[in-house]
């Protein structure tokens, strides 16, 4: 991998850095004129808020409708996308427990109030309230966010059951989840002005506080990463193929980490993790299902991210985090993180879903923090994500080939 393209890939990472952390400087220096220039980030989240409805229709309308038959190899497929799911909530609650135990916000940031509680909705009432809105209106905005997802869903359904008929719809959607997808590069451009302001602001009115409690939040997320590749890795590649696995495992993963790392991206990592794949022996349609599948499901490092977002968050606000939480914050982060990585913007999503599920009254504080921790842990992130594809394919190898499936590749 050339330097020149690693560069090119953290160029933009390192100037939305340089911004926060201009911004941080001048509104602790210059307090007064930060809350003055705030304005010039609620442009960039409103424009953000107006983007965030018709993109989420039009790409996951358009990814469903443009399904194709799932005559592939069901075995494989199920058992990955189990594998994905129960590895996404297994990271999410053990990075639940270390933020107990190593809280990142110590304490509220001054002026931030916590949202009120109001009175629970029954049983019934919410599970209304997750799929649904009163009318299509209803969808229209940031705030019904699930039932959005839910109704988009199954307009692609129905758009792929039309066949030919639904032909000009279909496209219709591939062509509105590419111009969203121009329209959020155009907003993005203006991202470093808005997070200098944003943090200018944030500084001014909240205090250093918040310098300490980033601090907090990546001294435990890029330590827990890379543990996470010497523990966790392995137990899955010995699960897949017991001890052989593991030597084969750590004989190959180098190169796809690497890649990861320096591309920040699962889908480029893909062609290194058919080649780390094709090496240990993992059978072809094995490889050719888990990894593409992978680069846009498995995301253990994105289910320790959604994590760290939503607590960090109610530890600004002062909402009180318990194992009550546990159930619910583990189901959003695969969620998110799982179910949404594949859809175009997927990332955007997330943040949206996280921010109206658990911030409905403070989204205008709670999205730029969510996307700032978002864009601080996205390379390790990445790394578990796009690495741990070429390790779930020891799993699934396992269950479709065989417990000696590495064992007959070496002898072939």
């Amino acid at each position: 991998m050339k330097a020149q393209s690693v560069a090119k890939n953290y160029f933009f990472l390192t100037i939305l850095l340089i911004a926060m952390i201009l911004g941080s400087i001048i509104g602790y220096i210059y307090p007064a004129f930060s809350n003055n220039i705030a304005f010039l980030g609620t442009i960039f989240i409103r424009l953000m808020f107006c983007i965030v409805v018709p993109m989420v229709f039009a790409s996951i309308a358009g990814a469903v409708s443009n399904t194709g038959s799932l005559k592939r190899s069901g075995k494989i497929l199920w058992v990955t996308v189990l594998t994905f799911v129960i590895t996404g909530a297994v990271a999410a609650v053990i990075y639940f427990v270390l933020v107990m135990i190593y809280p990142p916000v110590l304490s509220p940031w001054t002026n931030a109030a916590a949202e009120e509680i109001g009175s629970h909705a029954t049983m019934t009432q919410m599970i209304v309230n997750f799929f649904t809105v009163e009318d299509f209106v209803g969808l229209l905005t940031r705030r019904a966010m699930l039932p959005l997802i839910v109704f988009s869903v199954l307009f692609g359904f129905a758009v792929n059951l039309a066949g030919e008929e639904g032909e000009p719809v279909r496209k219709f959607l591939s062509s509105l989840t590419a111009v969203m997808l121009k329209l959020v590069n155009i907003v993005t451009y203006y991202a470093p002005i808005a997070f200098f302001a944003i943090f200018a602001d944030l500084v001014a009115t909240y205090g250093p506080q918040i310098s300490e409690d980033y601090g907090r939040a990546l001294l435990l997320y890029y330590p827990v990463c890379f543990i996470y590749i010497f523990t966790a890795f392995p137990v899955m590649a010995w699960i897949g193929a017991g001890s052989a696995g593991v030597k084969a495992m750590f004989a190959h993963i180098l190169k796809p980490a690497i890649v990861s790392l320096g591309t920040c991206s699962s889908v480029a990592t893909i062609p290194t993790n058919m080649e780390a794949a094709a090496e240990t022996g993992i059978s072809k349609d094995v490889s050719e299902i888990v990894l593409p599948l992978g680069a846009t499901m498995h995301m253990d490092g994105s289910c320790f991210s959604c994590v760290l977002k939503i607590v960090f968050v109610m530890g600004v606000l002062g909402q009180p985090v318990s194992f009550s939480d546990l159930p619910f914050i583990v189901l959003i982060a695969v969620f998110s993180s799982v179910g949404m990585s594949g859809v175009p913007g997927g990332g955007y999503i997330g943040e949206y879903i996280i921010a109206s599920l658990f911030f409905p009254e403070k989204m205008e504080l709670a999205f730029p923090i969510l996307v700032a921790i978002g864009n601080l842990v996205d390379p390790p992130a990445t790394m578990i994500n796009a690495a741990g594809d070429y390790v779930v394919s020891f799993i699934v190898s396992r269950f479709v080939d065989g417990p000696d499936w590495l064992k007959k590749a070496h002898a072939s």
